[in-house]
């Protein structure tokens, strides 16, 4: 093949997928200018917003007063514990910070990176500076750009001395080579330089200002929840260009096959009916009695997060989050079913007999069959979330992998003991007895929620 020919086919083919590429920009700046006219993470809260300097109260940044005095690496493990870098940069059966993750996504899989200070394939020949550009603006020592599921449009909230405690944490590791694993996005989402005008639109690049109307626990608790544990990455819906869209801040969304539920203050889809007590023993260890257990990423994050916080940490981040206006989730029914019939011949769907036999031969065991379990309050079904959602997503995969990070309880993963069609039939049974409104899913549907899920 002649050069002049050669040349003709790489410019058609530049030609091929440059409106590909256009439409993916312009998409992506409609989003931002609309996203730009809403609000900011704290923007609910209507009084001034002011920075650290200029903050009349306690520093609402940083660490508990009981660790203020320590060295920054015993600091840094504490803000790196509230952080929750731990879940996303360990594999399944990995070394801890060593990367590996799958995030699987519409478009390809992600894989996280390797954090440990190895100087060859992790982070050990960031300097301050670099490290700070990776954390809070999403870019790498060598210039290329992050994709979002790093949570820099949140972690950008953090002072430099927080992220740089972190890093004092993270170089007093233990070195682990293991080089990243590439992405398998296909274009243009393996185009990282997108990232740029994604960053430039959604990013805000600052530093957290307290708001001077609010309490200081409720600034400690905006801090936490917003720049350290970033709740929104989550639990707050995304628009088409995938940030976080505030307008409907904490109202639930779909998130590595989990439906991350509502956390707004809205009294039937959200936790506005909760009380104090029972939004801490939540956070803090994973279960409130008659609301349910943390199950999947969320136990996750209990387990190698929350769990670890000081407790006035943990009252300060529910106070916040009791704080943030109600927002509906009109997917999820307005009301949460009671304990099911004791009689196993009620409820459920009379012909589901395969979902029956299902839970009969795996399930009632532990959760009994009116919802209540006869072993531990952990494994009650009654009043949880996940079984009054009609989609079921959470139902299943927690069917498939199991919940754990409970004491009192350890729930198996049923995935290779169980088709497709099993699992829909059991996931469709349970909804039906113990929740408000039953699901209606197949065999595919439970095919899609295997491959979607964390791994």
């Amino acid at each position: 093949m002649s050069a002049r020919n050669t040349a003709s086919n790489q410019r058609g083919g530049m030609r091929g997928w440059m409106p590909a590429l256009l439409i993916v920009i312009a998409l992506v700046v409609i989003a931002g200018f609309w996203l730009h006219g809403g609000p900011g993470p704290t923007g609910f809260s209507k009084g001034p917003k002011v920075a650290l300097a200029q903050y009349p109260g306690k520093d609402p940044t940083g660490v508990p007063a009981a660790l203020a005095g320590e060295s920054a690496v015993k600091r840094g493990e504490y803000l790196a514990e509230a952080a929750d870098c731990l879940v996303c940069h360990t594999a399944h059966g990995g070394q801890a910070f060593a990367g590996g993750l799958a995030f699987p996504l519409p478009f390809g899989t992600l894989y996280s990176t390797n954090i440990t200070p190895d100087s060859v394939t992790g982070i050990g020949a960031y300097s301050d500076a670099e490290f700070l550009d990776a954390v809070r603006r999403g870019v790498r020592r060598d210039g290329v750009r992050l994709y979002p599921a790093m949570p820099y449009g949140s972690y950008t909230y953090m002072t430099d001395a927080d992220v740089l405690a972190i890093k004092a944490y993270l170089f007093s590791l233990q070195p682990v080579s293991a080089p990243d694993r590439a992405s398998t996005f296909g274009f243009p989402f393996n185009q990282r330089y997108l990232m740029a005008v994604w960053s430039g639109l959604f990013n805000a690049n600052e530093r957290f200002r307290p708001d001077t109307s609010q309490s200081p626990e409720w600034n400690r608790g905006a801090y936490l929840a917003e720049a350290l544990e970033h709740c929104g990455e989550c639990h707050t819906p995304r628009n088409l260009a995938y940030a976080l869209d505030e307008r409907r801040k904490f109202g639930g969304a779909l998130t590595g096959g989990w439906h991350a539920y509502n956390i707004s203050a809205d009294r039937v889809t959200g936790v506005g009916a909760w009380s104090d007590e029972e939004l801490i023993s939540y956070l803090s260890g994973g279960h409130a009695a008659g609301r349910g257990s943390a199950s999947g990423p969320m136990a996750e994050v209990v387990e190698a997060s929350l769990s670890r916080l000081d407790p006035a940490d943990i009252r300060a981040l529910a106070a916040y989050v009791r704080s943030v206006p109600a927002v509906s989730s009109p997917e999820l029914p307005r009301t949460i079913a009671g304990a099911a019939s004791l009689s196993h011949r009620d409820g459920g769907g009379a012909a589901n007999a395969a979902g029956k036999q299902v839970f009969e031969g795996a399930c009632a065991g532990c959760h009994g069959w009116t919802g209540i379990s006869p072993l531990s309050s952990v494994a009650d079904l009654t009043g949880a979330r996940a079984v009054n959602d009609p989609q079921a997503t959470n139902v299943v995969q927690i069917v498939l992998g199991g919940s754990s990070g409970h004491d009192a309880l350890h729930m198996p993963a049923f995935a290779d003991a169980y088709s497709d069609n099993e699992v829909a039939a059991v996931a469709n049974y349970v909804t039906a007895r113990f929740g408000s409104e039953g699901s209606s899913l197949d065999a595919r549907k439970v095919e899609l929620l295997r491959a979607q899920s964390v791994r």
